[in-house]
Order: C-alpha cells, then sequence, then structure tokens
C-alpha cells in the first residue's frame, strides 16, 4: 500500500510500504478517513534531512477513522471485532503506570509511548496497525469524518474545555479558528457559553459565527485585549482558550484575563513570557492541555451525538491520497476548515 510521508521544506511523498498484519494484541483498521491536523504543519515545514530516504520515515496522520480489517492474537471479542467502526487514539503507552491505567498514554511514565505518525506508522495510508487498546467505539450516527476530528481536534478542544471547566454563563475569549479553535467554539456554545472568537481571517470569523460565536474579532485590525475588555464591561474575560500557538494570542489572553480567570494553552509552537505581579494581582490560574484522554474522547463523542452536532460541517476539503501536495498547500495557508483524506 501506499502513505504519505512528510520530507520537510514544505515537501512530501508516496511511499510504498507492505500491507500491515497485526501482532499479538494488536489490530489492523481500515482506514475511512484520515484528518489533518495543524500538527502536521510541524513536520510538513521543518528543514529537509537529506540523510534519510523518503522510504525510512514514518507515514503521517494521527487522526484515523474506519472499520477493524483484522485483529491480532489475545485481543478480547469486546474491544475489538472484525467490521467495528473506530477511531483510534494516536498514542500507546505501557499500559501499566498510573497514567495509562487512567487513560493518558502520552503521559506514561517509563515514556515508551508510540506516537502514531511520529514514531509508528499513522493513517494517511488505507491501513493502520495499532495497539488494540487505542480502540475507541465510533457511534452509528457519526461519520468517519466527524470520527476522525474527535481523534484529535475537536478531541484536543474538548479536553481543553474539560480542563477549564465552564459552568456554561462565562465569556470565553477562543484565540484561533482552525479546526481545533472551531471545534472549541462549538462546543463551548453548546454547553452555554458566551463565546468571542478571534483569528487573522474573516472566512474563519465568518465559519466560528455559524457555529456560534457571540462576537468575533480579527486581530489584524484590532487590538484583541483591549476589544476583550470593551466586550466585557471592562472585566475581562472568564476564561480562554488559546489554540493557535501564537507568543501574540497567548499575550493578549493574559492581558484581556478576568480576576480570578482561566488560561488553557492548547496550542503548539509558541513562547510566552509572563509578568507574574500582573497575573498575581488577578489571581489568575494558567494551565495547559494535552489532547485528551481515551476516557474523554468516548466523553466527547458521546457529547457529540447527545446534542445532535454537526462536525461534518468543519471539514471544508476532502482529498484522495493523490492530491496530498495540493491538499497541504491549501492547509499551509490556514486560512480553510478542516481538510481530510478519504478511502
Amino acid at each position: 500500500m501506499k502513505g504519505i510521508v512528510f520530507l520537510g521544506e514544505r515537501r512530501l511523498a508516496l511511499v510504498e510500504v507492505n500491507d500491515p498484519t497485526p501482532g499479538d494484541g494488536e489490530v489492523v483498521v481500515e482506514i475511512k478517513a484520515s484528518g489533518m491536523c495543524g500538527s502536521d504543519l510541524h513536520p510538513y515545514r521543518a528543514l529537509q534531512d537529506l540523510s534519510r530516504p523518503p522510504e525510512s520515515r514514518v507515514i503521517g496522520g494521527h487522526e484515523p477513522s474506519g472499520i477493524v480489517a483484522a485483529v491480532g492474537r489475545g485481543v478480547p471479542r469486546h474491544v475489538a471485532l472484525v467490521g467495528d467502526r473506530v477511531m483510534v487514539h494516536h498514542y500507546h503507552g505501557c499500559t501499566v503506570c498510573r497514567h495509562c491505567r487512567t487513560g493518558w498514554p502520552q503521559l506514561c511514565e517509563p515514556i515508551t509511548r508510540t506516537t502514531y505518525s511520529a514514531n509508528a506508522h499513522g493513517a494517511h495510508a488505507p491501513y493502520m496497525k495499532v495497539s488494540a487498546d487505542t480502540l475507541v467505539p465510533l457511534h452509528d450516527s457519526l461519520s468517519f469524518e466527524a470520527g476522525a476530528a474527535i481523534a484529535c481536534g475537536t478531541g484536543t478542544a474538548w479536553g481543553g474545555l474539560e480542563r477549564l471547566q465552564p459552568r456554561g454563563d462565562e465569556t470565553i475569549a477562543v484565540f484561533g479558528q482552525g479546526p481545533v479553535g472551531l471545534s472549541a467554539t462549538l462546543l463551548a456554545s453548546t454547553r452555554g457559553s458566551r463565546v468571542i472568537a478571534i483569528d487573522l481571517d474573516d472566512d474563519r470569523l465568518a465559519m466560528a459565527r455559524q457555529f456560534g460565536a457571540d462576537e468575533t474579532i480579527n486581530a489584524r485590525e484590532a487590538n484583541v485585549a483591549e476589544v476583550l475588555r470593551e466586550l466585557t464591561g471592562g472585566q475581562g474575560v472568564e476564561m480562554v482558550v488559546e489554540t493557535s500557538g501564537s507568543p501574540q494570542a497567548a499575550a493578549a489572553g493574559l492581558q484581556a484575563i478576568a480576576v480570578w480567570g482561566k488560561v488553557c494553552m492548547v496550542g503548539i509552537g509558541g513562547k510566552v513570557t509572563v509578568d507574574t505581579q500582573a497575573m498575581l494581582d488577578r489571581q489568575i490560574t494558567v494551565m495547559t492541555s494535552y489532547t485528551m484522554s481515551t476516557v474523554a474522547q468516548k466523553s466527547c463523542a458521546d457529547f457529540v451525538v447527545s446534542r445532535n452536532l454537526d462536525l461534518d460541517r468543519l471539514f471544508t476539503h476532502r482529498w484522495r491520497l493523490d492530491q496530498a501536495e495540493d491538499a497541504y498547500r491549501v492547509f499551509d495557508a490556514q486560512v480553510s476548515g478542516k481538510g481530510a483524506f478519504i478511502f
């Protein structure tokens, strides 16, 4: 089969690899949808390592959704059967440390974790071999595209909100309206919060309004912290979700947070300098959120189903594998909604 590998410097390749066969405790998933994630842009844009041939690299893609195609020895029937509709939690750890046992393999204490698409083949291919304990059921009413979104982007937004624990009467500023931020806007507004969406692109802000944003701010055209204070009667917002990874966005969120407010950093790649006195004066809580646990991934899917949320609206582009170069060229511009490879 063929799969996508990232070469760096905005180049990629389709490489030929053997079809996977499940070992003990493993399954092979026939991929139906593999989402494109903002974190893909890091290896996509990275400096090219010319010493590594394409065939030596792992297949990308860590938002998998599909059907169990083969089951290895030792996998209980209640965990996986051929034909099951599933999502994949894209981390696998030692399975016995306290973090793995509570559904957080990305925090595995022995640091033995597998990250699919980083040190093991990912989902940008027709089939993917994974440990059976990474499987999360996909409800019959959800599309495979929705499953791919929940497997990382939407699930990451859910994880950030779970860290913040909104009651439903807060004003939440969501920085960045890419797939994660747009999901945060949708989930927070559905939970009753007033949402102010911030981005640099008017088309993304228009989508944010369709997904429940009460107000939008174009960061190219305004001092975001000042506008957020104006929109909250000078008090500032109670909560911030920062999904863009931009240092400027993080700084604006910290400046605009209310007394006793909470800021959750989700975006990857930025560095933030903080004025500790200013934070102390307002008793601010600053936290991070690292995707979500396997338990939270299931909870997110259950919430989407119970509220009848249409996650398919997140997707503005659906691609074939042989369109990978065009797909990432469009995604790299960061002015569209979510993209996925469909099989």
